[in-house]
């Protein structure tokens, strides 16, 4: 069954193109331009990661990562921000708000498609452990 991948981003111009990479990678890829909607899908679908710009309508970002990550139930997904917001001290909010990673605007095809990889083996390693 191929990983699930949820991109979270208003912008059609950095949605389509990601969304595109990560199908030809054989992932299976949903897309949210609110927060609330990506709240919504995190829900009922539980991606393996959430791809999740900062800036967004309603709910930003920062919000959607910080309510995932005080439901014990979403633990385990995987949650990488895509931003253009690059400062120092937004880097250090988003990780320490429980983010898996962090990529800025503009980024490559090979960046992203490896930190992806690296993220999402990272979750099967994981949840291949005896606990």
């Amino acid at each position: 069954m191929p990983k699930e991948i949820l991109i979270v981003d208003d912008e059609p111009d950095v949605v389509v193109p990601i969304q595109f990479l990560m199908e030809q990678q054989g992932y299976r890829v949903m897309a949210a331009e609110r927060g609330e909607d990506a709240l919504d899908l995190i829900y009922h679908y539980k991606p393996d990661l959430v791809i999740l710009d900062i800036m967004l309508p309603g709910i930003d970002g920062y919000e959607v990562c910080e309510i995932i990550r005080l439901d014990l139930n979403y633990r385990d997904v995987k949650i990488m921000f895509l931003t253009a917001k690059g400062r120092e001290v937004d880097i250090a909010k988003g990780l320490a708000l429980g983010a898996d990673a962090y990529l800025t605007k503009p980024f490559s095809n090979d960046e992203i498609v490896a930190k992806v990889k690296e993220l999402l083996e990272k979750t099967h390693a994981e949840t291949g452990k005896k606990r």
